[in-house]
């Protein structure tokens, strides 16, 4: 049983209330593992490929294709989903495979619209997910945040997809630039100064924000929650371009596959029907999401070639429709509004897991 907020002690705070263990929580939720990596990328030429090239995409499948799939498991396992959120369960997979096929039809134009669109939303589905978690660590810790602090997370968080959205090529500005505005001079010397001056800002902001909160709050941020954005930006400020595309990938998945199979396992071992222990419900979710993230990532893709579509654009454009998926799926099956059984997640009264 763990004390109520009002009588931890300060470090216990600034540690967090964590969901399974401090090492386990700083090293896969809040980023820390992925900070590693990133060292070893930045300090060793062949750092990128400490992962063989035959032994990769299993280690993308594990990781990242599985995260794609546990949205959809996580939706359709989530007590109450069918029945809160009907057009997301039963309407929006037909709605996304129509649309999918149409561009596949007009691969040439549809086609590199629906991978700008998907390119330029992600950054901003990983900063999402680095503020509901710095936001959740919070409250879970007795760290209530004010409307004007919840606010400035969220800014903070929002930076380095500001900074993608403004200065990457062919996604976001540069992808709705169809009169080529951003060519003119002046413009080239403000993006120029604009991805020079950004990493810094983002960085300072975490740590301003961290030192605000703790002289404006009752409880100070934990630590995790500005690691998260302090991981967040170093995924999308130092790595290079692909460096970012592969480990930021695979570490936001990581990312999410622990926290949402926390939040799944604490739903089925809640269940009045449930009959089974922790460990089979983490086996079990995490299979199912292996599984149909193989389907979505090697079978689907084949489904169009056999179809008569061309290899190259039933890969990338299936791949550009389930990250858009995925993104609309995360953002319903996370609002946990007060009726949510996962709000007590949150309830830094709540006892912590056993």
């Amino acid at each position: 049983m763990s004390q109520a907020p009002g009588q931890q002690p300060l470090s216990a705070a600034f540690v967090g209330r964590t969901f399974v263990h401090p090492i386990f929580d700083y090293m896969l939720i809040g980023g820390g593992l992925s900070l590693v990596v990133v060292v070893i990328v930045l300090t060793n030429p062949l750092g990128a490929q400490f992962v063989s090239a035959g032994a990769f995409p299993f280690f993308v499948l594990l990781s990242n294709a599985t995260h794609f799939a546990a949205s959809t498991v996580r939706l359709y396992t989530k007590p109450g989903t069918y029945q809160s959120l009907p057009y997301v369960t039963m309407a929006l997979p037909l709605v996304a495979l129509v649309l999918l096929t149409v561009c596949m039809f007009a691969a040439g134009t549809l086609g590199p619209q629906l991978t700008s669109l998907y390119l330029t939303w992600s950054p901003f589905h990983y900063a999402a997910q680095a503020y509901g978690l710095a936001v959740m660590y919070c409250y879970r810790t007795g760290c209530l945040l004010s409307p004007t602090n919840k606010k400035l997370v969220w800014w903070a968080s929002m930076l380095p997809f500001l900074y993608n959205f403004v200065s990457a090529q062919r996604v976001g500005l540069h992808w709705l630039d169809v009169f080529g505005w951003l060519s003119s001079p002046i413009v080239i010397t403000f993006l120029v100064w604009f991805k020079l001056v950004m990493p810094a800002v983002a960085f300072g902001a975490a740590l301003i924000l961290f030192w605000r909160i703790y002289r404006t709050e009752a409880r100070p941020m934990p630590v995790i929650s500005a690691l998260m954005l302090v991981t967040n930006a170093v995924w999308w400020f130092v790595l290079t371009p692909i460096n970012a595309f592969v480990w930021a990938t695979i570490f936001h998945g990581v990312q999410y596959l622990a926290i949402v199979i926390i939040f799944h396992v604490k739903d089925q071992l809640a269940l009045p029907t449930n009959r089974h222990g922790t460990m089979y419900h983490v086996v079990w979710f995490y299979g199912a999401s292996l599984l149909l993230g193989y389907g979505l990532f090697n079978c689907f893709p084949r489904a169009y070639t056999l179809a008569g579509f061309g290899p190259v654009e039933s890969v990338l454009l299936v791949v550009a429709a389930i990250n858009i998926h995925h993104f609309i799926v995360d953002a319903y099956i996370w609002r946990l509004k007060k009726i949510d059984t996962n709000r007590s997640i949150l309830d830094p009264r709540a006892a912590l897991p056993a």
